[in-house]
C-alpha cells in the first residue's frame, strides 16, 4: 500500500556542500525525523572545531542531529531504528553503511551519486569525470546495496560537461539535479511507481579519492590534458607549478593554437609569451594559455594583474 508523498518519514545522511540543496528540498516536501553527519574536527591553522555544512545547514532547519563516529556500532544502527524512517536518504556522508543500516528504513537506504552509473563508482566522481574528458556526466538515484555504488537504480539525469566547467561549476549543477531527483524518486516510490533497474556489468569505472599529490602539473603531457587538470581541481586541491622556486597555483588556463604555428625547440614549462592576455606555457603538445594563477602567500590574480608585479621573460615552470 502506497502512503501519501506529503507523510513521508526520512532521515537524512550527508556532511558537504554538496548534500545541502537536497536536504533543503526535502526538509521542504517531508518530515526529516533525524539527520546523520560526520563528527566535528579540527581544521585550520587554529585547529578549531569544524562543523560539517549539512550539520549547520540542519540546525538552521530545526532539525534533530546524530554524529556517529561509525554506524558499525550498535548505538548508531539503534538512533537509526528509534527513527523509524521510510528511507535514509544517503548524500556524499563519507561514512561506511553497514548491511545492518542497509536493512534498517522500511524502503532501505536511497543514494545521491554524482555520475551516471556505473561509471564512476566511488568517492571523485566529478573530478574523475573532468579529468578524464568525459562529454557529459550526471546524477543517479540508487538504492544501497553491500557492494561500492553497486546497487539498483532508481533513476539518473545527464547533464553536458562545458568546456569552462571546472568542479565547483560541474559540483554546483549536479548538487540542484541530485536535489530535484531524490524528491522525484521518493515521489514516485511513495505512489507505487518506481521501478528498480539493476547496473550493467559493462562500462564500471572507480573514481579514486583525489590526493593533493596529483596536484603538480605534468608540462610534457598535452595542453588538452593539462587544461583538464587544471579544471578538474578547482576548487582543491589546485594545480600547480614551480616558479623561481616558489608554489605557483594555476585556477584558469586553456589550451590554444601554438602562435606562428609552432613552438621552436622551447622545452616543456617554457614561457612562450607573457601579455595581458595571458600566460602562454609550452606542453609536450599544443600550449597552454595561464588566464588566472597564485604566488604562494598571495591572493589568486589575473595574469595581467599577475605581470605588472612579476617578470616572465626566459622563465621555465618546473614539476613540484
Amino acid at each position: 500500500m502506497s502512503i501519501v508523498a506529503s507523510s513521508l518519514k526520512l532521515g537524512f545522511a550527508g556532511t558537504p556542500d554538496f548534500a545541502v540543496p537536497a536536504l533543503d528540498r526535502l526538509a521542504g516536501q517531508h518530515r526529516i525525523c533525524a539527520v546523520f553527519t560526520q563528527p566535528d574536527r579540527p581544521a585550520g591553522r587554529g585547529q578549531a572545531l569544524h562543523t560539517s555544512p549539512v550539520k549547520r545547514r540542519a540546525l538552521e532547519l530545526g532539525l534533530a542531529v546524530h554524529q556517529p563516529a561509525t554506524f558499525k556500532s550498535p548505538q548508531a544502527i539503534e538512533m537509526l531504528r528509534a527513527a523509524e524512517v521510510d528511507a535514509l536518504v544517503v548524500v556524499a556522508y563519507g561514512l561506511i553503511l553497514p548491511v545492518a543500516a542497509l536493512d534498517v528504513p522500511r524502503w532501505g537506504c536511497i543514494n545521491i551519486h554524482a555520475s551516471l552509473l556505473p561509471r564512476w563508482r566511488g568517492a571523485a566522481p566529478i573530478q574523475r569525470a573532468l579529468l578524464a574528458g568525459d562529454p557529459k556526466t550526471g546524477v543517479t538515484i540508487m538504492r544501497m546495496a553491500a557492494g561500492l555504488d553497486t546497487g539498483p537504480m532508481l533513476s539518473s539525469r545527464s547533464t553536458d560537461i562545458h568546456p569552462a566547467d571546472t568542479a565547483k561549476t560541474l559540483h554546483d549543477r549536479l548538487a540542484q539535479i541530485g536535489a530535484e531527483l531524490i524528491d522525484e524518486a521518493l515521489q514516485a516510490m511513495s505512489r507505487g511507481l518506481s521501478r528498480e533497474v539493476a547496473q550493467p556489468d559493462e562500462g564500471v569505472t572507480y573514481a579514486a579519492k583525489i590526493d593533493k599529490s596529483e596536484a603538480p602539473i605534468p608540462w610534457h603531457e598535452s595542453a588538452e590534458h593539462i587544461h583538464r587538470q587544471v579544471r578538474a581541481f578547482n576548487p582543491w586541491p589546485v594545480a600547480e607549478t614551480q616558479f623561481n622556486g616558489q608554489q605557483l597555483r594555476v585556477w584558469d588556463a586553456e589550451p590554444i593554437a601554438a602562435p606562428g604555428g609552432g613552438r621552436g625547440s622551447m622545452p616543456p614549462g617554457s614561457v612562450l609569451s607573457a601579455t595581458h592576455e595571458g600566460i602562454d606555457v609550452v606542453c609536450g603538445v599544443g600550449i597552454l594559455r595561464i588566464l588566472k594563477l597564485q604566488l604562494a602567500g598571495r591572493k589568486p590574480l589575473p595574469a595581467a594583474q599577475f605581470l605588472q608585479g612579476q617578470r616572465l621573460d626566459g622563465a621555465r615552470f618546473a614539476a613540484v
